[in-house]
């Protein structure tokens, strides 16, 4: 018979043993990076973890996409070196990157651009409920099927490539993306939109965390689908309609909570924003931020957009 006391004291001694690891270990945990000077635009996501003793492992995410494990990462001297997985041909760039204070520099050679970043901490977020009663504000529209003077591009350098066709804003393929000359906080919104086959676009709400929109009807869902928060959570059901037919999504976020109906289901109930998604505009997350709707993949069509602010997130 195993011994109570024992046990008791063997959990103890091996959260002690974790506490002491991460206090030794400063690098641990979750960070946000952005490039500095020209390259502010670049913007990283990395998690660190002691999975055992002298074993260290990783989550990137490499500003596109979603976090992917990193194969190589290390200590040495006080510096963190680690890389992501090799391309096709050659080798992967090697970030380098010491602590400052509680803060993280560091560069990575890219080609011929060498980038520097510093890394923050992640925002201790308040409690917060997106399914609680809210006071809300005026609706600000977006598109209402007139005009597109609420928008701004993305790209300066590169044509817009969107205009208004019967009434609703539509792109050529691999366009420019869309983002809202307003910021908000906490608010809810409102899109009426339909895809093309394979089209693939997103609403990335304050700038940061993408909500997929996705041709995928009658396909099992999965951590990127169609209203998937991208890359972190999966939506509870596959709620997408066939190509061609117009599509409602409705989403209310509150701090780093998020809840979705698509087409009247319910996709994302409070799910937690993990972290920034790829494609963010920036990693200032407890500021408000604009909406940007993708563009620059295939064709997609919308005909509303609409955001209402919270005003008070207390019940």
């Amino acid at each position: 018979m195993i011994n109570r006391h024992f046990v008791i004291a063997a959990i103890a001694l091996a959260c002690a043993v974790a506490a002491t690891s991460a206090q030794q270990n400063p690098f641990l945990g979750r960070w946000n990076l952005t490039g500095t000077g020209e390259n502010s635009s670049y913007v990283y996501w990395l998690e660190l973890k002691q999975e055992a003793p002298g074993k260290l492992t990783g989550m990137f995410l490499n500003r596109g996409g979603h976090p992917l494990p990193l194969p190589t990462v290390k200590i040495e001297n006080g510096e963190l070196i680690f890389q992501t997985a090799p391309p096709r041909s050659g080798t992967a760039p090697e970030y380098h990157a010491r602590l400052q204070g509680d803060k993280l520099t560091g560069s990575v050679k890219l080609g011929e651009r060498t980038v520097e970043f510093v890394g923050v901490r992640p925002p201790k977020w308040p409690a917060a409920d997106a399914n609680a009663p809210h006071k809300l504000g005026t609706p600000v529209e977006l598109f209402n099927g007139t005009s597109m003077d609420a928008w701004d591009v993305q790209d300066k350098k590169k044509p817009s490539g969107w205009s208004i066709v019967d009434g609703a804003m539509t792109n050529t393929p691999h366009a420019n993306n869309l983002i809202s000359k307003q910021k908000f906080q906490d608010y809810k919104i409102h899109a009426e939109y339909k895809l093309e086959k394979d089209s693939n676009s997103g609403i990335y709400i304050r700038g940061r965390y993408e909500l997929q929109v996705l041709d995928d009807f009658g396909k099992e869902p999965f951590d990127r689908s169609h209203m998937s928060v991208y890359g972190w959570h999966a939506p509870a059901v596959n709620a997408s309609k066939p190509v061609g037919e117009w599509q409602t999504m409705d989403a209310t976020i509150v701090g780093n909570k998020v809840t979705v109906t698509l087409n009247g289901q319910k996709v994302q109930d409070n799910s937690t924003l993990e972290a920034i998604t790829g494609g963010a505009l920036d990693a200032n997350e407890s500021e408000p931020g604009p909406v940007m709707i993708q563009g620059d993949h295939e064709k997609v069509t919308y005909r509303k957009v609409t955001v209402t602010p919270i005003t008070d997130t207390r019940k």
